[in-house]
């Protein structure tokens, strides 16, 4: 067994322990506590809060080439702890090193995108319709942040948080995933190596309790939460007063293969939006529809390369593609889903089962269901592990409206090799990103946010750091 970290949380620039009880943390591959981090209390989260608004009335006003200074040194000292963030990412929620370390270079590129953005806040200068007088639209941070962020990519969805709140001039206060705290406490380390002010960005570690008291704190002046649309939900009834929230709340995404798609890069990827991070992405393709002219092929193959994929201990083994799902909720409604369509007539064409010969570990197959309807729970609730239920379509339009018939909105995935379709397709899906011929729906200059029941507010971008920026119109009078 590995030895047991002790976590701490960061207040004020120092490291420091929890005022509460102690919150113990599993690797999903063997069930060993690896952690023990605060499970902080409402005291801890009041000093955590007291200290970003105390750095605030000074952080504020930091001319943002200074900012973006901060923000390019924190990038290059997760460059530099590259391995040792994305060992305890992979301890914490299983996910094979090379993935992990994926991760962590792209939470550097975007403290590094934040940090040039930081120098582009941009205002403007309107004429009146009266001489004499001129109105200047300023943009100003609008203050403390309370973020709460998930396991399924515990840094990068720090990083989008962070970096863009800290670039705006906003300070923060971080409550990462109970599952995942000391992945968290790695990237607060760089923050100190890049000499941070204090109290311009604190982590406090706990549950469900802690997040409560830090979106409930009356000096919170903006919540931005990543997670379930049920803890949404809860968040928005806890909030102090009226202030801003922005959320994302998962996905349920859709996969349309129309009859003119490249069958090759359509089957490719699919395979990896469906099974990379075990399936545990909000962006990750749950479902497909696919014409009938390309359905057997393309099931046969989708089955065919999940059977190759290697499942294992993304720590200890070599060459693993897909690691255990790290919790039990997620493998308990894999089970769950593929069951119900199997039961209701789907056809496992792979997976569909724990791996044999391992009795310890959260580890799941990945899982092709074919011959999927819509009342199946696969096609229209959101799994979040290593199962794609596939449906097949003669009509278009009918394909359309099964891929917008459920409450999620985040992403939609599209392989046609007809322009006709490709723009038709992009207007009709009503989801925040349409991916057309390639599965990555995100990329970091562009906006990334969902509609309809996957939230509200944007990451990636320059308006991932509007969002944390409020106007301010100043009219002045003045002699012609």
């Amino acid at each position: 067994m590995d030895s047991v970290a002790h976590g701490q949380n960061y207040v004020d620039g120092r490291w420091e322990d929890g005022g509460g009880a102690v919150l113990e943390v599993r690797d999903p591959a063997t069930g060993d506590v690896v952690a023990r981090v605060p499970e902080s209390t409402e005291r801890d989260v009041d000093r955590a809060v007291t200290a970003a608004r105390r750095a605030w009335d000074s952080w504020r006003w930091v001319n943002p080439s200074v900012r973006a200074g901060h923000l390019h040194a924190t990038a290059d000292a997760l460059s530099a702890a590259t391995d040792r963030v994305a060992a305890a990412i992979t301890r914490e929620m299983g996910k094979p090193l090379p993935e992990a370390r994926g991760e962590v270079e792209k939470l550097a590129k975007t403290f590094h995108f934040y940090a040039e953005e930081a120098t582009r806040i941009t205002g403007a200068t309107l004429a009146n319709e009266e001489d004499g007088f001129t109105s200047i639209v300023e943009k100003e941070p609008i203050g403390v942040v309370a973020a709460i962020t998930p396991w399924n990519y515990p840094v990068e969805l720090i990083g989008w948080k962070l970096a863009a709140a800290l670039a705006a001039g906003c300070t923060i206060v971080v409550k990462p995933s109970e599952y995942t705290p000391t992945a968290a406490i790695e990237v607060f380390r760089s923050l100190e190596v890049a000499r941070l002010p204090a109290g311009v960005a604190n982590l406090v570690t706990g549950a469900g309790t802690t997040g409560r008291a830090l979106v409930a704190h009356p000096a919170i002046d903006k919540v931005a939460f990543t997670g379930s649309g049920a803890t949404g939900a809860a968040i928005v009834k806890t909030v102090s007063g009226v202030k801003p929230v922005s959320m994302e709340l998962g996905g349920n995404c859709p996969l349309i293969v129309t009859r003119h798609a490249d069958l090759d890069q359509a089957v490719t990827g699919a395979l990896r939006r469906s099974f990379r991070n075990a399936g545990q992405i909000c962006i990750a393709i749950n479902r497909a529809y696919v014409h009938a002219d390309l359905y057997e092929e393309f099931v046969g193959r989708l089955a065919k390369g999940a059977a190759n994929l290697v499942v294992g201990d993304g720590r200890r083994e070599e060459n693993v593609d897909v690691g255990p799902v790290t919790n039990a909720e997620i493998l308990e409604r894999s089970e769950r889903h593929v069951e119900d369509a199997r039961t209701k007539g789907a056809r496992v064409l792979v997976g569909g089962t724990r791996p044999p010969g391992r009795p310890a570990g959260n580890f799941y197959l990945p899982t092709v269901l074919a011959d999927c309807t819509q009342d199946m729970l696969v096609m229209h609730e959101e799994t979040f592990g290593p199962v794609i239920g596939v449906s097949a379509f003669t009509d278009l339009d009918a394909a359309v409206a099964l891929a917008n018939s459920t409450p999620a909105g985040l992403a939609a995935y599209v392989y046609s090799e007809n322009l006709g379709e490709v723009f038709a397709l992009g207007r009709r899906l009503d989801f925040g990103s349409v991916a057309v011929n390639n599965v990555d729906a995100g990329t970091i200059n562009a906006p990334y946010g969902g509609r309809k029941g996957s939230g509200f507010g944007y990451e990636h971008g320059r308006e991932g750091m509007e969002g944390y920026l409020q106007m301010k119109h100043v009219r002045v009078r003045h002699h012609a």
